[in-house]
């Protein structure tokens, strides 16, 4: 690469972060794990819990307490989508055994994307947006919780379990009373 191109990538990087974070989340779609997409235009007006996954992960059991969240929250309008990573180098080879491997361990039927990286110049358009809010998983299971209004309402790293009192209790505050 020759010094002005690397001189010139180097002064569009402000514009691009600031694209970025003038991007709605209604903007990003993701390729679905059972092919089609999967847009967050549709969940507009609903919270959105984001989580990145990894199935040969120490926490790769976190999948139970999602979709125990998604099933005590789904009917009052919280979507839990998970993103299958192998950004950290602990997910399968393809989404086809991700999905399988999701089904038969832990009964998943929350909505689930194709692999995808979620940190560095590579990661899906919706986690550089993140990046550019402040927010970057540090590793597998990180959630990001967004808004019915598609901003981050909180973020939540690895350690903290799906059905946590932090979790539940900034799901429970953005959605209408039971």
């Amino acid at each position: 690469m020759r010094r002005r191109d690397i001189i010139l990538g180097v002064l569009a990087m402000p514009f691009a972060t600031r694209a970025f974070a003038e991007a709605e989340v209604a903007d990003f779609t993701f390729p679905s794990i059972d092919g089609g997409t999967l847009d967050l235009a549709s969940y507009r007006g609903k919270p959105v819990l984001v989580v990145n996954t990894a199935s040969r992960c120490g926490f790769t059991d976190q999948y139970d307490g999602l979709q125990a969240l998604y099933d005590r929250y789904r009917d009052r309008g919280l979507t839990v989508l998970g993103v299958p990573s192998n950004t950290f180098r602990q997910e399968l080879a393809d989404a086809g055994a991700v999905k399988e491997f999701c089904e038969v361990n832990f009964a998943i039927d929350f909505p689930m994307t194709g692999l995808l990286d979620v940190r560095g110049p590579g990661a899906h358009p919706f986690y550089r947006w993140a990046a550019s809010q402040g927010v970057e998983p540090g590793w597998n299971f990180h959630k990001i919780l967004i808004d019915g209004d598609g901003t981050i309402a909180a973020s939540f790293g690895t350690q903290v379990r799906p059905l946590s009192t932090q979790v539940t209790g900034a799901v429970e505050r953005l959605l209408p009373r039971a």
